[in-house]
């Protein structure tokens, strides 16, 4: 009862942050006035002010100063990836190419599954191969109905994918890891911004609405964050891991019944593959994590006895 309680809103966190995160190609729509890059460099540095924001509010600003280099080394690479995942996400909304971006977060599990195999040696299942001949497989179809790679999809896939790893092993909670990847880029996207504000090619501070749009990517960008690491310690990653699907879902929605992007029948037989790629691996993940369970349970039951 106690795992339910809790999973239940757990469930409502992570289910609102992937909703938030499908609807961004409505808000960064609205930044079409300005360059891809010059969204980034806002975004890298509003989401650093607000974190340390939210940092200072709850007193723990001094817990940045014990981050060692090799955690600042780690922070540095990811923040890196997050923000050529950044600049390519808001060049494919704004330069009408919504539904590739959707691409990208579904083939996501796939390479980082194949990174996995690479990087770490994992070992796969049967099924887990299948998905990744059917994902490589779209990769060609799509290539050829597009008449060249998609490389909108894959760089999302791989920078976000990578991305991941990182913080898979970085030692730092979300709210530090995200003001440590900000410390790292901040310097660069100031200067940057400075940049365009002095040869006179700045958006920014253009018009009223301009700068409110420009300095709501914070706490546009950081709220889902926050969302779903509170989402992350309170459900199964098996239910995380079909909650993902709703974000390039709604992404893929918007770019269809909003945007009107072309999809022909060849780019749906390169989704087709796609989906079933993510339904065979899902399936293998929710089966595999079933029969884990009782093994936990078991391993756990003489604790709680002892405790009782």
């Amino acid at each position: 009862m106690v795992r339910r309680s809790r999973s239940l809103p757990g469930a409502a966190f992570g289910t609102s942050a992937f909703f938030l995160w499908g609807l961004f190609p409505a808000f960064f729509g609205l930044l079409a006035f300005a360059d891809a890059s010059e969204v980034v460099a806002q975004r890298i540095v509003w989401t650093l002010v607000v974190v340390l924001a939210v940092l200072a509010a709850g007193g723990r600003l001094r817990e940045l100063r014990g981050i060692s280099r090799r955690t600042w080394q780690l922070a540095a690479v990811a923040s890196a990836a997050i923000a050529l995942n950044w600049g390519v996400y808001v060049y494919g909304v704004i330069s009408g190419h919504i539904v590739e971006c959707a691409l990208g977060y579904f083939v996501n599990p796939l390479v980082t599954v194949a990174f996995g195999v690479v990087i770490f040696r994992e070992r796969l299942s049967r099924p887990q191969w299948a998905a990744l001949a059917l994902g490589a497989t779209a990769v060609v179809v799509l290539t050829v109905d597009y008449g060249r790679p998609p490389i909108i999809a894959l760089t999302l896939a791989c920078s976000f994918a990578t991305y991941g790893l990182v913080k898979k092993v970085i030692p730092l909670d979300a709210l530090r890891g995200i003001a440590a990847e900000g410390i790292v880029s901040a310097p660069f996207a100031l200067v940057f911004a400075i940049g365009l504000a002095v040869t006179g090619r700045s958006e920014f501070a253009s018009s009223p609405g301009h700068l409110a749009l420009m300095m709501a990517t914070g706490p546009v960008t950081l709220v889902p964050l926050l969302l779903f690491a509170v989402a992350a310690q309170r459900v199964e990653l098996s239910t995380l891991g079909l909650l993902q699907y709703l974000t390039p879902a709604l992404q893929m929605t918007w770019g269809l019944a909003i945007a009107h992007e072309p999809m022909p029948a060849s780019r749906w037989a390169g989704f087709a593959l796609i989906w079933t790629a993510l339904a065979i691996f899902t399936t293998d993940a929710l089966r595999r994590a079933r029969h884990a369970r009782p093994r936990r349970s078991a391993t756990e039951q003489p604790t709680r006895t002892t405790g009782a």
